[in-house]
């Protein structure tokens, strides 16, 4: 389900770029909840408590896997983290994928480091396309009332 809704929101972000033009006026947690393709991230948002820390001012800048990319990682990995004795490592993860501050994709520059809320840094490539820890960037600069989400295809995860 995690798996699912993650993958539901990127897709969806990826697909509706357009219809996200208005977007700005909606939290990070509403477009991603608005959207098929980010359907597991929002249900490991969810489980992790996670809805109102990103519902909140931010700014964030959030990298957003799709239901896709969590549908990649090895089979019942996400079911696994769903579990209510998994929050604290589902959480680790979810807070992997946000960086402090509203980070666009004008202001990247290759080899860039970012220190996550999870706490580790993730390094940007910008040659040849956006990378973000290996994740490629599929659709960048949705803006939201209290953040950016830029959409990723795979799960990055902290060493």
């Amino acid at each position: 389900m995690f798996r699912r809704t993650y993958l539901a929101l990127t897709a969806a972000a990826l697909m509706a770029g357009p219809a996200f033009a208005d977007g700005h006026s909606k939290d990070i947690v509403a477009i991603a909840a608005g959207n098929e393709d980010f359907s597991t991230l929002v249900a490991a948002v969810q489980a992790a408590d996670l809805v109102e820390t990103l519902k909140g001012d931010g700014p964030f800048t959030v990298f957003a896997p799709t239901n896709a990319a969590f549908a990649a990682l090895p089979e019942g990995t996400v079911e696994t983290l769903l579990k209510p004795e998994n929050k604290d490592k589902l959480a680790a993860i979810l807070t992997y994928h946000v960086v402090p501050g509203k980070v666009m994709s004008g202001d990247l520059s290759n080899g860039m480091s970012a220190t996550t809320v999870q706490g580790s840094d993730v390094t940007i490539m910008t040659e040849g396309g956006v990378m973000v820890n290996g994740a490629n960037v599929t659709a960048a600069d949705i803006e939201a009332s209290n953040g950016v989400i830029h959409v990723i295809d795979a799960v990055i995860l902290p060493e």
